[in-house]
């Protein structure tokens, strides 16, 4: 290039018309990234105050999930409105419109991503207010299917808009598959390990369950796994595959829980005692306000070696562990106030040793011998 075109060219370049559209169009763009915050804020003001109350929780949710992405489509406006003043660029460059298209489509998608990930609050509120039948257990399935749907779908619109061939793209995968497959076949299994769980629903999240692998309570499903926490506060991720081939004991689907035991007697009770002891035992179980009527059994049950047993087999109406405890907790308490008062002791592990008159005699008379001797 000559001196005379690059003189021609910074003349141009630093004539006053230019400078001028140049200060607008820096002017433009400054004034859209401090109004952003503000316009932002106005904008779901109005939203709210147009939306019924019941439909506060949605667009509170949806203000956190689309304030930031608005804020960043403000900037491009103003980006995009500067650029009619830049003296240096056409606003209808075609690779500037790309890009304005393409930053359009992420600030949806971006939107739409934070709207997803807040999906499990949104179905939670309906389930409360709306009494929507929707299984806890499906619900961070749908916000993470929904993430993985918006991403897939934006990148590929963002694709096209550069004119990148989608459709050669998924073809390729088709070709691959049979590969990805044998070499994703783990995480396969494990997929659908979790669609099992989730058409069979042998647990939600918050269940205490049993499994040969694990016991504890069900923390988060995921495509791939299932974290229990145990009653040690230890975190375990199971596989899907693993836990969906074991047989699953789920505690929290009792209705009711189960105490049973044998109370030893002496062989000393007479047997009006054990009598009066088995009705009267089985008059509280029958009238105490916290026990499962329905199937109540207090029985002399058999002879031991150190005792007569009275076998007691009842249940609880409540599942709650610590009400549970607190319940069984009475119930002893009351029984050994009813032994106490009726005079009846319990057997203790003990052994008795017999001898013979004749063999205790003579070895007093060997002990006899020895002395003298």
């Amino acid at each position: 290039m000559s001196w005379q075109s690059l003189s021609s060219y910074w003349e141009s370049v630093s004539s006053y018309e230019n400078l001028i559209n140049l200060a607008a169009s820096i002017g433009i763009l400054l004034v859209f990234l401090l109004l952003r915050k503000v316009i932002t804020r106005y904008v779901f003001t109005f939203l709210l105050k147009i939306s019924r109350r019941t439909l506060n929780g949605f667009f509170s949710q949806l203000r956190l999930s689309f304030e930031k992405p608005i804020q960043l489509l403000f900037i491009i406006i103003g980006l995009y409105l500067s650029m009619g003043y830049f003296p240096y660029l056409e606003q209808t460059n075609p690779l500037f419109l790309h890009i304005i298209r393409s930053a359009i489509i992420f600030i949806v998608g971006w939107g739409l991503f934070n709207l997803s990930s807040s999906s499990s609050v949104l179905f939670s509120k309906a389930n409360e207010k709306y009494n929507i039948k929707i299984d806890t257990i499906l619900i961070p399935f749908f916000s993470k299917t929904l993430r993985v749907i918006i991403v897939a779908i934006s990148l590929s619109v963002i694709a096209q808009e550069f004119g990148y061939d989608v459709n050669g793209f998924v073809a390729g995968l088709g070709i691959g598959g049979l590969a990805f497959a044998l070499a994703a076949k783990d995480a396969l299994a494990n997929l659908f390990g979790g669609i099992i769980i989730i058409t069979e629903k042998p647990f939600t999240i918050g269940d205490w369950v049993m499994t040969p692998s694990v016991e504890g309570t069900i923390e988060d499903i995921s495509f791939r796994s299932t974290k229990v926490r145990t009653f040690a506060q230890a975190l375990v991720t199971v596989p899907n595959a693993t836990l969906s081939n074991e047989s699953i004991t789920n505690w929290s689907k009792m209705g009711k829980r189960q105490i049973t035991f044998n109370l030893r007697l002496t062989y000393e009770t007479p047997v009006e005692k054990i009598q009066m002891v088995v009705r009267e035992m089985e008059y509280l179980l029958k009238n105490h306000s916290e026990i499962h009527q329905e199937t109540i059994f207090v029985n002399f049950d058999q002879y031991r070696e150190n005792g007569l047993d009275i076998f007691l087999y009842f249940f609880t109406k409540t599942t709650d562990w610590g009400r549970y405890l607190k319940v069984r907790e009475e119930i002893n308490f009351n029984i050994l106030e009813l032994l106490e008062s009726e005079g009846v002791s319990i057997a203790l592990p003990t052994r008795r040793l017999f001898m013979d008159s004749e063999t205790v005699e003579s070895r007093g008379n060997e002990s006899l011998v020895k002395q003298e001797t």
